[in-house]
């Protein structure tokens, strides 16, 4: 992977002429936007299927935000294939109607590849949900300047999400008597992934404070219910005691219950189970007290990163109000009553905030940015 990256980086160097015509061209495009002629245009790539309840959700509360806040955007979805992702920010890239941001997510590591692709473009690169990995980092500030086309990140604190699943989970069943423990299983993403890495860190975490919990196997389901429940189908005869369950997103948690229950375990009373997300199964699941913790509001960082382009290319500058990488905490535990609010939550209305109330715009004198998923689900 070291040598992977350090390939990557080679392609990121600029020569100094082309800095200075992006830098030119970027200013240019700016004063523009400033001048309010033209509406900032944005490009998502978004990395996961189209018929994916997470993406989905995550796409329309994306869209939500841009027509809230005036922006024209744009979503491509790659379907979980990185090579499909390039493809699609080449294209992006060297179109003759460039847009004014790319957007998108370090999945599988593709973020280099795109920056490189996106040199001497104009385009402003913004990355959501998983930023660059510290080694992409590290290896970027060793070359002085960072590239000119990457403009910044934002994303939610999936380390510290995955230990309050973990926390949560213990404090749903209840105390243990002296000497016991709890036999628990992980159902973890894609491996390469930087926030299934994260949530996993936190896991790890929450189970150094609670040695009594044995994990007795870290599997990764790929974000999958359907690999999840095969590798379940094996673990619950493997391991016949468990009686806790983290899965890193909502799909693999419902494969696994069905395994499960295939097996003649009942989710929430002989096994409980905590997962991700607010798929309407995984929401109708927390009603039901299948599942017994629930965290969401990570679909929202996409909306949320809209407000940020939104301020940036009417002259807000993003380093005296939080910086340009900014990491905040959105997730919710979700009871069965909020539960139920959210399975009743109509996008189309719904979503519908005054995303003009998160912006700085009006306000730079703002110190941070306060996005917040509080009105969500009131109207």
């Amino acid at each position: 992977m070291s040598k992977f990256i350090c390939r990557l980086f080679g392609l990121l160097c600029l020569s100094f002429w082309a800095q200075a015509q992006t830098a030119s061209a970027v200013s240019a495009s700016a004063e523009v936007l400033a001048a309010g002629s033209v509406a900032p245009s944005v490009v998502f790539l978004n990395p996961g299927h189209s018929t994916e309840p997470f993406w989905v959700n995550y796409t329309e509360f994306m869209q939500a935000a841009a027509s809230g806040l005036g922006l024209r955007l744009r979503v491509e979805y790659a379907e979980r294939d990185p090579q499909a992702m390039i493809r699609q920010a080449r294209e992006v890239v060297t179109a003759k109607d460039r847009p004014d941001y790319l957007v998108l997510v370090n999945e599988q590591y593709v973020a280099p590849r795109i920056l490189q692709l996106a040199q001497g473009s104009g385009v402003k690169l913004f990355l959501v949900n998983n930023t660059l990995t510290s080694d992409q980092s590290r290896l970027l500030a060793e070359s002085g300047n960072p590239p000119p086309e990457l403009l910044g990140s934002l994303v939610p604190n999936d380390e510290r999400s995955g230990y309050l699943m973990l926390k949560e989970l213990l404090r749903q069943y209840g105390p243990l008597a002296p000497g016991q423990t709890l036999d628990l299983l992980a159902f973890s993403g894609r491996k390469f992934t930087p926030s299934a890495q994260l949530r996993e860190k936190g896991l790890l975490r929450a189970l150094a404070e609670h040695p009594q919990v044995h994990l007795r196997q870290l599997v990764y389901g790929e974000w999958s219910r359907d690999r999840a429940h095969d590798q379940a189908s094996q673990l619950v005869k493997r391991y016949p005691r468990t009686e806790l369950v983290w899965s890193a997103n909502d799909e693999m948690a419902l494969g696994v219950m069905q395994a499960f229950e295939e097996a003649g375990r009942q989710p929430g009373k002989d096994v409980l189970f905590s997962a991700m997300n607010s798929s309407r199964a995984a929401l109708q699941a927390r009603i039901d007290g299948r599942l017994s913790v629930l965290f969401t509001g990570h679909f929202s960082l996409g909306g949320f990163a809209m407000v940020l382009l939104h301020d940036h290319a009417r002259g807000v500058d993003l380093a005296r109000h939080g910086g340009y990488n900014q990491q905040v905490d959105l997730m919710q535990s979700l009871d069965p009553a909020r539960a139920r609010i959210w399975l009743n939550m109509n996008p189309a209305k719904d979503y519908r905030l005054d995303f003009k109330r998160f912006s700085l715009v009006s306000h730079p004198d703002g110190e941070r940015y306060a996005f917040s998923l509080d009105a969500l689900g009131r109207r």
